[in-house]
Parts: structure tokens; C-alpha cells; sequence
């Protein structure tokens, strides 16, 4: 069935070259001076693979401005900055376009990798937070003994192109290499249409859409922010040429297989808006993710994005889960918090063959540190009750609490807002942003406060079998 719809693309694929000016890009794939073969090459829309001796050759309609690899496994590719340079720009006065891999120096089957998003610098004095982070990040790979890379979910600034440079130069501090999206804020906006707000991305990151092999999983990296030509208005879309693209690079990673898939706008953020879609959060999740699921269907996948800044964890399907990071910037870097009551950090991700699994690792604090309870008088909202913020939690966890020693009893999950997050975020006052402010959460878990208890102590389970453990003293 594959191999027949391979074959069906590229005779569409065909009738179109027919229909444009096409051209041929030639070029070679080596390693140590020998070539690799069945390397995929793509212009993002048409493809080929390398043959025997690492030659290609790619019949690439006029209008790309790009030619890339599908990374394989076991190898990898010089950085600059940070940047991987699996991509080269398309020149009319160049003869061939040669790649050179690195084979790795230790086995990839078992790696890791940190997923950031909305990084979202908006002043040089946010650079100085920035590298801070990337300290963490170093720390924490620095405490494995396997390969690490980065993902980026976008927003890696606020509205300043200049910056990237110097964005780059921050994060290669961390010691791994980021594969990163684009966000709404890393568009060229105030032009005319969508398809030329990826210009100055592309001028420093390469494509906005491509894949990579790390051991035995397959990354794929999209774009979903979809500029409509006014103003700095966008909508979350995955437009087909993507779709395409992505049908035929699918088509060469075997079904079954784990498949991480990374964008800045969520697929979905509660079940309700995969139920029916609603026109108000145009900006605010993917229009047409169905179809983007359905083509995961057949697969172990995961999708990571980000753009709320704040955290929602997701089962879409029992094959399919989607992680959306809260911001690495916190609340814009105004503040430590998420406005969800989440401390600003990133995910850490471990990858055993095609099993994955994953924490969240809050910059500045110590792996176990996964919620923050709140009891007692000062917070009347919560009167009567033991809550639980588990901002990395999701539905499969098994929280539970036990007063003064006694037995454990389950907690009810719930929606509300943060009371630290709403007391830091009160007010705008003394902010460089005037649009921050406190957003409910669904990660909370309650349970009442029996009469007289003193001292409470939640016990958090995560999928994976990890607890994590804390103790509060009850004011009264």
C-alpha cells in the first residue's frame, strides 16, 4: 500500500514538473571521503536518494530556494552556532551540491533531547536569563552518558530578526545542537502574503519544514504558523505543500516506528477543540490538525509544540501524545512563573531504542521538584481543600495525599488558576508587557482538608512509575 501511494505522488509530482521550469541538482553525500548511500535529498517538495557511491540527483521545479538532507542515523552534521547545516542555498551559478556527514562516535540507539519553546527575546537584557538556561541544559546532559540534541518550538524571538545571531551564539553554550521551528514571532510580517514571511528564518536557520534520524526514531520538523497578510495576524494551518512533502517523506520510515514530530502552534490543547473545532482559537491551535493525526495514525508518535507558554499534556490517541511546553522564558522573562503557575524550564526526553519517555525539568531547581501545594486560610479560594499544582502531570498519573501520616487517598484532577501565579501577575506594573496575566490550568489536583490535620503530604505518580514527593506543614 506504501510503495503504491509513493508511486501515485510521484506521478502528480510529475504531471506538475511538466507544467514548471525544472531544473537538476546534482551534488554528493560522504562520510571520511567515502559516499553513503540512500541518503534522501529534498528541495522540500520533490525528492530522490543517494545511489551506491553517495551521488544524487534531484529534478527540482523552479522557485525552491533550498536542497536539504533527511539526516541518517548514526551520523550527524557540522553546527555553526548551534545550527545544523544539513541544508545549502539553490544557486544558478552552482555546479554541485556535496554534503559531509560525521559518523557518530557512539552508538545513537539509546540518546536524549531537551524541547524548549518560546525562548521569545525581546531586549538585549533578557540574553544574560537566557544563558543561565542554557547553563541548566548543559548540567542536566552533562549527567548522561548518552547523545543529546535540541528542539526548538519556536518564538525564539519577539519581534527582532538581528537577534538571532546572538541567540545562536547563547544557546551553543548548552553543548548540543537545536533543530528549531519557526513561531508567529519568528515571521517576516506587515508583507504581502505567507510565503514570504520565512525569508530571514531561512536566511540563518534553513528550511521551516525537514526531517532527521536519530537511532531508531524519525524527527520531523514543521511549520504551522500561517501569516494571512495583515498586519501580525496568523492562523494555526498546516498549509498542503507541507502536507505533501510530509506524505512523502513518511513514506520512507516504516509503520510502527516512534515518529516525533515538532511545531510552535499545538495540534490541541484539550479534548473539547479535537471534538469541534471553534473559529475563536483560530490563532491558537491548528486548523486542520485531524488531518495531520490521521497521517500519524500509523505510527508511535509524539508531537511537542509550544506558543501558550503554558503547559498541556495531552493523549490524543493511545498512539499519539502531545506535549506542549511552557515557555523557557517564563512569563516573557517578567517573571519566573508561567502565567499557569509552571516554573520556566524545558523537557528533558530519553530515548531507549523506540521507547520514549520524559520529565519536566524546572530551570534552577533539582529534577524532583514537580509541584507546589497550597492549604490553609491565605488561599480562600482553595477553603477546605489540599491542592496540588503537578504542572507536568497528566491524566494516566496517580496522585494521592495522606494527612499526618495516615492512609493514602486519591486526589480529584481539576481546572483552576495558580494562586503564586495570580499574585505575581496581578498587575502589570513595572512590566516591559502589558498583556501578561494569570491563565487557568487543567494539571491541579485537590482533595478536602479532614478537620485538625496539620500535615499533608502528596505523593505523585508519573507514568513511568517515578514519584515524586512533597510535604506541607498547614497554617492556620
Amino acid at each position: 500500500m506504501k510503495r503504491l501511494l509513493l508511486l501515485s505522488l510521484a506521478l502528480v509530482w510529475c504531471l506538475i514538473l511538466q507544467a514548471a521550469e525544472v531544473r537538476t541538482l546534482r551534488g554528493s553525500v560522504t562520510c571520511a571521503g567515502k559516499g553513503l548511500a540512500e541518503v534522501i535529498v529534498t528541495d522540500g517538495e520533490s525528492f530522490t536518494q543517494t545511489d551506491s557511491k553517495g551521488r544524487f540527483e534531484l529534478a527540482s521545479a523552479d522557485g525552491h530556494t533550498l536542497i536539504y538532507l533527511t539526516i541518517p542515523s548514526g551520523y550527524e552534521v557540522e553546527a555553526q552556532s548551534s545550527v545544523p547545516q544539513f541544508w545549502q542555498k539553490i544557486s544558478e551559478e552552482k555546479a554541485s551540491y556535496d554534503f559531509e556527514l560525521k559518523k557518530r562516535q557512539e552508538d545513537d540507539t539509546r540518546h536524549g533531547f531537551i524541547a524548549i519553546a518560546d525562548p521569545q527575546i525581546w531586549h538585549q537584557k533578557e540574553f544574560p536569563a537566557l544563558r543561565s538556561a542554557m547553563e541548566d541544559i548543559r548540567e542536566t546532559v552533562a549527567g548522561y552518558e548518552v547523545p543529546f540534541h535540541g528542539l526548538c518550538c519556536g518564538d525564539v524571538i519577539s519581534y527582532d530578526h538581528t537577534f538571532y545571531p546572538a541567540y545562536n551564539e547563547i544557546v551553543a553554550t548548552s553543548g548540543i545542537d537545536f533543530f528549531s521551528t519557526p513561531g508567529n514571532h519568528d515571521m517576516t510580517l506587515y508583507s504581502r502574503s505567507h510565503e514570504t514571511s520565512v525569508r530571514l528564518w531561512e536566511e540563518t536557520f534553513g528550511p521551516t519544514y525537514y526531517s532527521f534520524n536519530v537511532g531508531k526514531v524519525h524527527y520531523v520538523i514543521l511549520n504551522d504558523n500561517f501569516y494571512i497578510g495583515r498586519d501580525y495576524f496568523y492562523i494555526g494551518y498546516l498549509d498542503e505543500r507541507q502536507l505533501a512533502w510530509l506524505e512523502r517523506d513518511l513514506s520512507y520510515v516504516e509503520e510502527g516506528s516512534t515518529v516525533i514530530v515538532t511545531l510552535h502552534i499545538p495540534t490541541t490543547c484539550e479534548e473539547s477543540d479535537r471534538k469541534q473545532f471553534q473559529y475563536r482559537n483560530i490563532a491558537n491551535v491548528m486548523t486542520n490538525a485531524h488531518h495531520l493525526h490521521r497521517m500519524l495514525a500509523p505510527y508511535q508518535a509524539h508531537i511537542i509544540s509550544g506558543h501558550t507558554h503554558t503547559t498541556y499534556n495531552q493523549i490524543i490517541t493511545e498512539s499519539l501524545y502531545e506535549h506542549v511546553m511552557p515557555a523557557l522564558s517564563g512569563a516573557w522573562w517578567q517573571g519566573p512563573l508561567c502565567t499557569d503557575g509552571t516554573p520556566r524550564g524545558y523537557g528533558v526526553f530519553e530515548v531507549d531504542g523506540d521507547k520514549v519517555s520524559w520529565y519536566y525539568k524546572s530551570t534552577d531547581y533539582t529534577p524532583d521538584y514537580q509541584m507546589v501545594l497550597y492549604a490553609g486560610e491565605k488561599y480562600p479560594q482553595f477553603k477546605g481543600q489540599v491542592v496540588a499544582n503537578i504542572w507536568a502531570s497528566d491524566p494516566s498519573w496517580c496522585v494521592e495525599a495522606s494527612f499526618d501520616g495516615g492512609k493514602a487517598l486519591e486526589m480529584e484532577r481539576f481546572e483552576c488558576y495558580d494562586p503564586a501565579a495570580q499574585e505575581m501577575y496581578k498587575s502589570t506594573e513595572g512590566f516591559d508587557h502589558s498583556y501578561i496575566y494569570p491563565s487557568p490550568a487543567d494539571h491541579f489536583y485537590r482533595i478536602a482538608l479532614p478537620e485538625g490535620a496539620r500535615k499533608v503530604t502528596v505523593t505523585a505518580k508519573d507514568r513511568f512509575g517515578k514519584c515524586y514527593t512533597q510535604t506541607l506543614t498547614i497554617e492556620k
